[in-house]
């Protein structure tokens, strides 16, 4: 469970809440988690997590293109309940496993063009904790947070635009997380992209 310090803290656009409860292994056997390669530095190297997407229309990152695919009843159910939760209507997720402390993801912001210009993204941790760190583009001042089992990040508006996020490696003994990072695609975008399975 989340820890109760962190119950309800606000810092800026950043609010943690207690998020639905849910296994690690009840994802772990519903979820289609692909090991995938990106191109970094000129050579192909695996992904540093494992990753699945779950939304209206293919979503492009990394000069990596993930095809569009139907929630499955567990990731639909837990939508609805983070939906209510943030108060944004999420038909999309990104899903990261994260194996063990040399598992990570580097700075980015979640600004594709498939989301709106200043999205709200809620992000679900099961498992181990993992330290998030949000760093701010301009002053480039850094604010953490350990999010453990069950802690639901909420990045509302002005969060994309103006910040970065990561999640670091560890030299740390952590065992896996799985991060769900629940987000909206628009209408008009739905009706331009392909949607459903293909």
């Amino acid at each position: 469970m989340i820890a109760s310090s962190l119950m309800g803290t606000k810092s800026s656009e950043f609010v943690i809440k207690q998020g639905p409860e849910v296994s690690l292994q009840e994802l772990e056997t519903s979820v289609d988690f692909q090991q995938l390669s990106i191109h970094l530095y000129g050579r192909e190297v695996p992904q540093p997590r494992l990753v699945a997407w779950y939304g209206p229309c293919a979503y492009t990152y990394s000069r990596l293109t993930l095809p569009p695919r139907t929630m499955p009843p567990i990731l639909s159910e837990l939508a609805k309940i983070v939906s209510e939760q943030a108060e944004e209507a999420f038909n999309s997720v990104m899903c990261n496993l994260y194996r063990n402390g040399s598992d990570s993801v580097s700075w980015h912001a979640d600004d594709e063009a498939i989301f709106e210009r200043d999205p709200i993204i809620a992000s679900l941790s099961i498992g181990a904790p993992r330290k998030f760190v949000a760093r701010h583009n301009v002053t480039k001042e850094k604010q953490s947070w350990e999010l453990g089992h069950g802690s639901l990040l909420i990045m509302g508006r002005g969060v994309q635009p103006n910040y970065q996020h990561a999640i670091m490696k560890t030299k740390k003994s952590v065992g896996p997380r799985i991060n769900l990072t629940f987000r909206k695609v628009p209408e008009w975008v739905t009706k331009i992209y392909h949607t459903g399975d293909k």
